[in-house]
């Protein structure tokens, strides 16, 4: 169940091989948050989606980006890895994979490890 709040001031500091700081009205929020996701389109203004763990209680809020506060939820990333992929480009991989053994579900198996090898290198 997502929660709609009125515009609030958010701050989001990310780089690699360091914490990301994540404030919504300068509190910190960084330790609840699991994921997030800033979109904007040309008719409004930003949105932040943060995915937060479960049993997260939340702050108290007062800003300028309109936040939306979802659960933690991966189906999101795996549909849209799963968007992505071409599946021409599937089958040949599958096809030229060394690892085909002729047993029943090879092919299956096969799609399997090469979409896992795909995503681990995404």
């Amino acid at each position: 169940m997502s929660t709609y709040l009125e515009p609030r001031r958010v701050r989001i500091a990310a780089r690699p091989d360091e914490p990301a700081v994540i404030e919504i009205d300068g509190h910190d929020v960084a330790s609840a948050v699991e994921a997030y996701r800033i979109t904007q389109t040309v008719d409004e203004g930003p949105e932040v989606t943060l995915y937060v763990q479960q049993g997260w209680r939340g702050v108290e809020f007062d800003g300028l980006a309109e936040v939306v506060v979802e659960p933690a939820d991966v189906r999101h990333v795996v549909v849209g890895f799963l968007d992505a992929v071409d599946w021409q480009r599937l089958d040949e991989a599958v096809l030229d994979r060394d690892d085909l053994d002729g047993r029943p579900g090879e092919l299956t198996r096969g799609l399997l490890a090469q979409m896992r090898e795909w995503a681990a290198g995404a």
